[in-house]
């Protein structure tokens, strides 16, 4: 694992969206899927707003790593569940998207159980 540049987290953090894509066993990367993520204590977080029926949630969760595209940042990545900054994840999401409905989606029990951590390799 390596720690992230401050400046590529500061870019990450500022964009609105995500793209992640799972890297299958072969090596290969799957297509991205858009997805809403946070910064918090210097690492950024994503979830599935589905829960554990969401593709991409699944794809990653079969080799542990893929990639980011955010804020004009391009990493190798891993992923890792991460139970300890659940309500920390929460207030972040919520500050950076608002309190509608897609907020309450992923901030939801069946979203926070997906939690993961992303790591640059």
């Amino acid at each position: 694992m390596t720690t992230w540049d401050p400046s590529d987290l500061a870019a990450i953090e500022g964009d609105d969206e995500l793209r992640v894509a799972a890297r299958r066993p072969d090596g290969t990367v799957r297509p991205s899927t858009i997805v809403w993520h946070v910064v918090v204590d210097g690492s950024p977080f994503i979830r599935s707003v589905r829960g554990e029926d969401g593709a991409w949630y699944r794809a990653v969760r079969r080799t542990g790593t893929g990639t980011i595209d955010a804020g004009g940042v391009h990493a190798d990545v891993t992923f890792t569940r991460d139970e300890t900054h659940d309500e920390a994840i929460d207030r972040a999401y919520r500050s950076k998207y608002g309190n509608g409905s897609p907020v309450r989606a992923i901030t939801s029990e069946t979203a926070t159980a997906t939690t993961l951590r992303i790591d640059r390799l």
